[in-house]
């Protein structure tokens, strides 16, 4: 018998399975939350706030599509004029019940934005992370980042950002880890009253995956043996700026690790009894590790047989020592597997330091100081396996692994065949920028981030650009 399936399923079904991309998972997600809250007697409300940009471009127009199926749980959208503008208004959900008088026992958020909008809201990221969150509360924030810029000015990668705010961070490697770690999130960050970062590139975002929405998929335990301090850790009025510094560090931070430990969705994927090497990696590396596995030819019996072990991190910031340290324990060598700048791999440095017996860690070097997975553009899974193969023979001997790496080097050395065809990006039909970016015989103009950054490869007499929301300013000093 055929199933009977609706387009709105996504929204509307209330267990099993549904079909959705990654951005509509955000979507689904506040609703699944609320649905939480009210099974455990808990009258909440929703806020969603920020600013579109690849590769979130699509999330306000399919939170406007849903607005039927949003305004009846009190989720609330509200597109911000800016970004940092956004998350002050999240802030401010926060602060709703401070006085006793909120409509709601909890306001849950997500604010959303591209790299250069986290960029730009790092102050307030860092004024209401040291706030913190509400008890019924919590704020995740969905960066987005483009690691090839492939439709930005800079290729972002906003970890450093939120670290620097010292806001957790989850990585999520497909469309199920977004609805998973989400509810994870918001869970972490009322425990431990801290805004919780969500990152979100286009192979995850704009991905499309069948995903598991059962609310037993999901069940969170409090940390035993961990106290929190007497007043807890979420927002409070009157508050000072080192009181808040020194919660944030010495109490919201601790909270976040013993949360984790006791909820961790950190996992040894692949193990062997007798494991030499160590594979650590995240995100959307994680998939480009399980493809070039595949390439190599190592499955799970294979990986038992050679001692591999491999190690799947949610949380990327800050490491959750404990079950690292099981993961590190008889190992020879880790390799570090992350796109961009190297987050984990120092973190992992310093938890093993000054341990017995401490492995290698390798990832963005190698032991003698040679470049082996580069920080810029964005990693192939291609790339990753001839690097996981080249290590693993330095260990194993085996006839099958190295033909298996030789012929993905062979493979990596080919020239790329380019297309007949070339197409330059141009402006749609009908768009404003088609006239409005044509200037005047012998003036010359700016580009601004957006599309209209595409006109300085057009005959418009435009060059050079500025950052976002500086457009023009450039001129001043320039003249």
């Amino acid at each position: 018998m055929l199933t009977n399936v609706s387009l709105d399923d996504k929204y509307t079904k209330d267990s099993g399975r549904i079909f959705v991309t990654g951005i509509q998972t955000l979507v689904r997600l506040p609703l699944l939350q609320s649905v939480r809250d009210s099974a455990h007697g808990l009258n909440t409300a929703g806020y969603i706030s920020g600013y579109r940009g690849s590769p979130l471009g699509a999330f306000d127009m399919q939170l406007w599509q849903a607005q039927e199926f949003l305004k009846p749980h009190n989720i609330v959208f509200q597109p911000g004029i800016n970004e940092d503008l956004a998350a002050t208004a999240i802030w401010g959900t926060q602060q709703a019940e401070i006085d006793g008088a909120g409509l709601y026992d909890g306001v849950f958020c997500i604010w959303y934005g591209k790299g250069p909008g986290v960029d730009r809201s790092g102050d307030v990221f860092r004024h209401a992370n040291l706030a913190g969150t509400s008890t019924y509360g919590g704020v995740l924030v969905a960066m987005g980042d483009d690691h090839a810029c492939e439709s930005s000015t800079t290729a972002h990668q906003s970890e450093f950002a939120l670290v620097d705010a010292m806001i957790p961070i989850l990585n999520p490697s497909s469309v199920q880890d977004i609805l998973d770690f989400g509810l994870y999130g918001w869970a972490l960050s009322r425990y431990s009253g801290c805004w919780v970062g969500l990152k979100c590139v286009h192979d995850t975002v704009e991905a499309s995956a069948s995903v598991d929405i059962s609310q037993e998929r999901v069940e969170f335990v409090k940390p035993e043996g961990f106290l929190l301090p007497k007043g807890g850790v979420n927002i409070r009025w009157p508050d000072t700026p080192l009181q808040q510094e020194q919660r944030l560090h010495e109490q919201k931070l601790p909270a976040v690790q013993a949360f984790w430990r006791a909820n961790s969705l950190d996992r040894t994927v692949l193990d062997s009894p007798h494991a030499k090497i160590g594979i650590v990696t995240t995100g959307k590396s994680y998939s480009d590790v399980q493809r070039a596995m595949k390439e190599l030819g190592v499955g799970r019996n294979e990986a038992a047989s050679f001692g591999i072990r491999l190690y799947k991190v949610a949380l990327s910031w800050p490491l959750e020592r404990e079950g690292l340290l099981r993961f590190a324990d008889g190992l020879q060598k880790i390799i570090v597997v992350e796109e961009k700048r190297g987050l984990i791999e120092d973190q992992i440095k310093t938890v093993l330091y000054g341990c017995a017996n401490t492995p290698t860690v390798v990832g963005k070097m190698d032991e003698e100081g040679r470049t082996l997975l580069p920080s810029t553009a964005r990693l192939s899974a291609m790339q990753i396996a001839d690097v996981i193969g080249r290590q693993l023979q330095t260990h194993i001997r085996s006839e099958e692994l190295k033909k298996a790496t030789d012929l993905v080097a062979a493979r990596l050395g080919r020239e790329p065949e380019m297309s007949p065809i070339q197409r330059i990006p141009y402006f749609c039909a009908g768009c404003p920028h088609n006239t409005s970016t044509k200037v005047p015989e012998g003036s010359i103009a700016l580009a601004g981030i957006g599309c209209h950054y595409m006109a300085q490869w057009m005959d418009r007499s435009t060059a050079r650009f500025t950052q976002m929301g500086g457009e023009g300013a450039s001129w001043i000093g320039e003249s």
